[in-house]
């Protein structure tokens, strides 16, 4: 928030002839929206005024029960247009709002914002809309983990395979690689939590953090500071406040703040990213509505437009951390305004994206599709060329020669390939090596030595631990809003 100066101007017309923020618009849930609004910023603006008053009263200044209880009645009761106009006179939004809230409280407008700086409305009400936007973020994100562990849960033991440097590689499990993505949530989560628990009040401090306004109004009693600070950090739902502070909270904290949303933005764009890949593979694809358009050129087409929504947001997200990077390093000595108009956009802006990113992917993990012909096909397509060597090994185990199997399934593995490089055919390895005189011995095996389940290793077992010791624990200060639905706006 602005101390005298950038006092951001005019607020821009609604409707369809001026922009408006597609986050806003269109995207973010209308819970989040409300964080960010207008009425519940300068809302809280008059709680804080009203909370320092209440506390000044009760350490003894000269402000009466009546001064009070004419706040308290008005705290809802904002002329928008009233505090533009003054704005636009003075160039100031705190004191347009310090006279609009007085026009409404006349016997209270004497002591309104006393011994304050405009930081003291300004910032301790940031401190508490990320507070409060991240208990809306905490459940959302908890609820999407929670759709991914019952489908890891229900598939841990569907093989597939598995891809590294997106070429074919080991098998694994359709359950084993959405923990993948699990996990990373489940950091994400911890860490979101970390950080809001970690906010501090920014309290009563004055204008260069020295609280020297309110020593002087207590007459030097320095307990008396200190006990004002402490009841209104406490009014404000906060267990700490900062000891030290210039006229702003440290900006390191938009930092914390903005890094852990664009951590969350990269987990999401590599989940989705998987997604839409396996989507081309058609071997998983996030719902698709019955009357969906997927395109409107080519009619048969199913895009999957959520998780490249998705993608496209999380970019965005990732890029904001560059922000309050930017703006701490340039903040001279107790503070200077290059701050305010920059944290406006992108404090909103991250948590209306992640808002935006996690109603999103929770639509898609509660109706994520599997089609495991598809997945099996494609096995066996490159699971004979895996089982080469447990090939060799039966053989060796019936009395063959190993260099001399190493070179038969050689020559057959090459022919095979060629079949499927060359003439676009299936893989016909095994059925050569059926029709090979010499592998008899164990021709008979050659269904166990395939079975997919087999090349999985512990994956279903790493799936059940996992989700029993990290994931559900994680999930279950959120068992209370497990059952939300998710709903996107568009």
């Amino acid at each position: 928030m602005a101390e005298g100066g950038d006092r951001g101007g005019q607020q821009a017309a609604c409707g369809h002839d001026s922009y408006r923020s597609p986050l806003a618009s269109r995207y973010a849930s209308p819970e989040m929206c409300f964080v960010f609004s207008d009425r519940y910023k300068f809302r809280t603006w008059r709680q804080l005024w009203l909370w320092l008053a209440e506390a000044e009263q009760t350490l003894g200044l000269p402000i009466t029960d009546e001064q009070i209880q004419e706040m308290k009645s008005n705290l809802d009761n904002i002329d928008f247009k009233m505090a533009a106009e003054e704005e636009k006179q003075l160039r100031h939004d705190v004191m347009a709002h310090v006279h609009t809230f007085g026009h409404c409280c006349p016997k209270a407008a004497a002591i309104i914002h006393l011994g304050a700086t405009s930081c003291y409305v300004g910032d301790n009400t940031d401190l508490i809309i990320l507070r409060n936007a991240f208990d809306l973020l905490l459940p959302k994100l908890a609820r999407v983990i929670s759709r991914l562990a019952d489908f890891a849960k229900e598939r841990a033991s569907l093989p597939t395979l598995g891809f590294t440097h997106f070429q074919p590689a080991q098998l694994t499990t359709v359950g084993k690689r959405c923990c993948l993505w699990i996990q990373d949530l489940c950091m994400d989560l911890q860490n979101l939590k970390r950080v809001q628990d970690d906010l501090r009040f920014r309290g009563v401090k004055g204008t260069t953090g020295t609280q020297a306004s309110f020593l002087q109004l207590f007459e030097g009693d320095d307990q008396k500071v200190e006990q004002l600070d402490k009841i209104v950090t406490e009014k404000a739902g906060f267990k700490r406040a900062f000891i030290i502070t210039g006229q702003t909270y440290t900006r390191k904290v938009d930092i914390e703040v903005l890094s852990v949303l664009a951590s969350l933005g990269a987990s999401v764009h590599k989940i989705c990213t998987d997604i839409r890949l396996l989507a081309n593979l058609k071997e998983m694809e996030e719902p698709f509505e019955k009357q969906q358009i997927g395109s409107s050129a080519m009619p048969y087409k199913r895009n999957p437009m959520r998780s490249e929504r998705c993608c496209s947001l999380a970019r965005h997200l990732m890029t904001l951390i560059v922000d309050p990077l930017q703006t701490a390093s340039v903040q001279w000595f107790e503070r200077t305004l290059d701050d305010s108009a920059n944290r406006r956009i992108c404090l909103a802006e991250a948590f209306l994206t992640a808002d935006t990113i996690l109603n999103t992917l929770q639509n898609i993990s509660e109706g994520l599709v599997v089609y495991p012909k598809v997945i099996e096909r494609r096995i066996r397509q490159e699971l004979p060329f895996m089982a080469t060597e447990n090939i060799i090994m039966a053989m060796v185990k019936a009395g063959g020669n190993r260099q001399d199997c190493h070179e038969k399934i050689r020559v057959l593995s090459q022919q095979a390939a060629a079949v499927v490089k060359q003439e676009g055919g299936d893989n016909d390895l095994i059925e050569r090596i059926q029709a090979d005189a010499y592998f008899s011995p164990i021709h008979s095996q050659l269904d166990r030595l395939l079975d997919p389940s087999s090349f999985t290793g512990r994956a279903s077992q790493q799936v059940q631990r996992f989700l029993e010791e990290e994931v559900y624990p994680l999930l279950k200060p959120y068992e209370s809003v497990m059952k939300v639905k998710a709903e996107l706006c568009l």
